[in-house]
């Protein structure tokens, strides 16, 4: 049976530290859903109401335009081997972008990598334990490389430019902070 919270205890803490990979999902007011996986060391815990995470450029940037247009938003942690639990964050977001006071303060929570383009950061207003029975087991193998990799090879210019061209609007056509920034 699943068991809500207010915020994060430690208990919770420490299983979301164990976590390879975490999944945000987010809509806007209409429109697609959209949930998105996460790798890489980029998850931080602020406060037990409090989270962030350093969003690297991808193909597309639905959880920005999301949070634009309705900041809602849901990080869901999943055990994959040891003791089965499923653990969902529910919170608004905000995106931040390089260059405000907002990434200034936040940015040294982070190892910044390449290919960096905002970070999003959550006010958590509930906690969601269930059992996860049903969960596979897999093992954790490794990081793929391929996207940091990929961010480092394009330099910052290309990466911009790159932005520009796929980050700018969603697939539902709302503009993105990314978007804003650049018109």
């Amino acid at each position: 049976m699943g068991k809500m919270f207010d915020s994060l205890l430690p208990e919770h803490e420490a299983f979301i530290k164990e976590q390879h990979l975490f999944f945000v999902g987010t809509a806007g007011a209409n429109g697609h859903v959209n949930v998105s996986p996460k790798g890489y060391d980029v998850f931080r815990i602020l406060s037990p109401n409090k989270v962030a995470y350093l969003d690297l450029t991808g193909s597309g940037n639905e959880t920005s335009a999301h949070l634009t247009d309705t900041n809602r938003m849901t990080f869901m942690f999943v055990s994959f081997s040891k003791t089965p639990l499923i653990l969902r964050l529910y919170g608004n977001g905000d995106v931040i972008l390089p260059g405000t006071n907002a990434w200034e303060e936040l940015k040294g929570h982070f190892n910044v990598l390449p290919g960096t383009r905002q970070i999003i950061v959550s006010e958590i207003h509930g906690v969601k334990t269930s059992c996860g029975f049903s969960v596979p087991f897999y093992e954790f193998v490794d990081d793929r490389s391929m996207l940091v990799d990929w961010a480092d090879k394009q330099g910052e210019d290309k990466l911009t430019e790159y932005r520009n061209k796929k980050n700018t609007v969603s697939m539902d056509g709302i503009v993105t902070p990314i978007g804003k920034s650049s018109f």
